[in-house]
């Protein structure tokens, strides 16, 4: 589809801002380990939040469960998602079974007159990754799977948002709009490089589409940008999630050595920035100044204090917990 060049948006460190990671959690399920759907007592990986009702919502890139977390007490139900390959809900390197993970790393809410409603997307980076999972406040245990083939293919093909190597990371609801984040993190092909970029998809075609799929043309992307978020301590920054806080976008990036965008590699570090005309970002440091090593992968608004946001790390160790942090944001936030 689109193979255009559009301007590329230059994203800046600002040392007017700060964020500064006050605590980290390990999140252990309420219920503990169970081998029968192939849970382990903790949440393996954290690759984007969401508020969903009272809770906060956490999808998981290698592991077939959708955590809800308690933000308070810190409890967390696990929601079993459809098993893989052999039955099994875990996926690493580890096990040789990396490949059949869902890999969700996106996720948003949209209220409803009926609640609210999480959609949580595959990163596309394979075509087993296609999917989109759809679950109702109202039933949680209920939800939906969604192959969305044609849909990633035209995300695909528009290459001024996929460039080399497709890779959603993050997503946004606000004014009837799902905005998505491509993390550019992939391997280059030929002529086109990796980028962050972000896209938007009506939602009223999006949810059309996702009701009657066979019937319908995939919505079109549009309002594409393309960021360059710079370096930090040697590495590329991309994104790797979103989050609406006072009207605003925050997004969540990770300085990663990363071959392409099916691989892990070491961190140098990880930022938070304002998304607008003018992109910026700080470093996130701990409270004497140090920097915070952890690899953000998702964040969400505090809805108790206009100044902080909730953040998880994952340590991509199949043997760790990942955490749930809490940021305070000082500055021109």
């Amino acid at each position: 589809m689109s193979k255009a060049k559009i301007p590329v948006i230059r994203a800046v460190r600002d040392p007017a801002l700060q964020a500064i990671v006050l605590t980290s959690t390990p999140l252990l399920y309420q219920e503990g380990a169970n081998l029968d759907v192939d849970r382990p007592s903790y949440v393996r990986a954290g690759s984007s939040l969401s508020w969903f009702g009272d809770r906060l919502a956490l999808v998981q890139d290698d592991a077939n469960f959708l955590a809800l977390v308690d933000p308070k007490s810190f409890e967390v139900e696990a929601i079993s998602l459809p098993a893989g390959e052999a039955g099994l809900r875990q996926f690493d390197d580890l096990r040789g079974n990396k490949r059949f993970k869902l890999d969700l790393e996106a996720c948003t809410t949209i209220p409803t007159p009926q609640g609210d409603l999480l959609l949580a997307f595959g990163s596309g980076s394979t075509a087993r990754r296609d999917q989109i999972l759809m679950v109702r406040e109202s039933d949680p245990a209920r939800f939906t799977l969604n192959q969305s083939a044609a849909l990633y293919a035209q995300l695909r093909a528009c290459t001024a948002f996929s460039g080399s190597e497709l890779n959603l990371e993050g997503a946004v609801f606000q004014n009837g709009w799902i905005r998505l984040l491509n993390r550019g993190n992939g391997a280059p092909q030929g002529s086109l490089p990796p980028v962050n970029s972000t896209g938007e998809w009506n939602w009223d075609e999006l949810a059309a589409y996702l009701g009657t799929p066979a019937s319908r043309e995939p919505p079109q992307l549009r309002n594409i940008c393309q960021y360059d978020l710079g370096n930090l301590n040697g590495l590329r920054l991309s994104f790797t999630d979103a989050t609406m806080a006072q009207q605003s976008v925050i997004f969540s990036a990770t300085a990663e050595d990363s071959p392409d965008a099916t691989l892990d590699g070491a961190v140098s570090g990880s930022a938070l920035g304002i998304l607008d005309s003018s992109p910026r970002w700080i470093e996130l440091r701990t409270p004497d100044n140090a920097l915070f090593m952890g690899k953000v992968e998702g964040v969400c608004a505090s809805r108790e204090n206009k100044q902080r946001l909730f953040t998880v790390i994952d340590a991509d160790d199949p043997n760790l917990p990942c955490e749930l942090c809490e940021v305070e944001l000082t500055g021109r936030w």
